[in-house]
């Protein structure tokens, strides 16, 4: 497209429903979030399992804000910090970003806030990406259970930038939407329920 605007994508917005915030992650949340990351149950089926653990957690985090895309999960009724997720890999030429590194405080698990999470995220990715990825441990059944019930197509399995197994699930802007708008359109929550 000869003259067509590119607008840069925005790898540490700020979107907020009535349930959640996110935000840029700050070096200052450290210890907020890692008294939700040393429970170890979080990390039992992922392949870094010993996250839990301050000096593995202190590495995590310092990559984190090293990335540029990495944000921080604030629950709205109490304003407490509950996990983080980020933004990798954006690629204009490939339209595509990855989403991942996501956790959130057992306390909100196995409800709507991981939904709404990856709701706010792929609602802003898909403003300048087609395509975003999930890479997920082959092992992690949690985490690919809700990469399926958001949509995501399993597409191959590879590994991540360090080499370990993951399996590659991607979920394409023209499916996100359309289910979207069979449910009541963009800004309900369509099929997610």
């Amino acid at each position: 497209m000869i003259g067509a605007l590119v607008v840069s994508f925005e790898l540490q917005p700020v979107l907020t429903s009535d349930l959640i915030a996110v935000r840029p992650l700050r070096p200052a949340d450290f210890d907020e979030l890692f008294a939700v990351a040393a429970d170890p149950l979080l990390w039992e089926q992922h392949p870094q399992p010993d996250r839990h653990q301050k000096d593995i957690f202190r590495a995590f985090f310092l990559d984190a804000l090293a990335s540029g895309g990495a944000l921080a999960v604030v629950d709205t009724k109490d304003l407490r910090l509950i996990g983080s997720s980020r933004y990798h890999g954006y690629s204009l030429d490939r339209r595509e970003v990855e989403i991942g590194w996501t956790f959130l405080a057992r306390s909100h698990w196995g409800g709507v806030y991981n939904k709404e999470l990856k709701r706010l995220m792929l609602d802003h990715a898909f403003r300048f990406v087609d395509t975003v990825i999930f890479l997920v441990g082959p092992a992690n059944l949690r985490s690919r259970r809700a990469v399926e019930k958001l949509g995501g197509v399993l597409a191959e399995p590879g590994q991540n930038r360090a080499g370990a197994p993951h399996v590659r699930y991607r979920i394409e802007a023209v499916r996100w939407w359309g289910e979207r708008e069979g449910a009541g359109g963009p800004s309900g929550v369509g099929s997610l329920g």
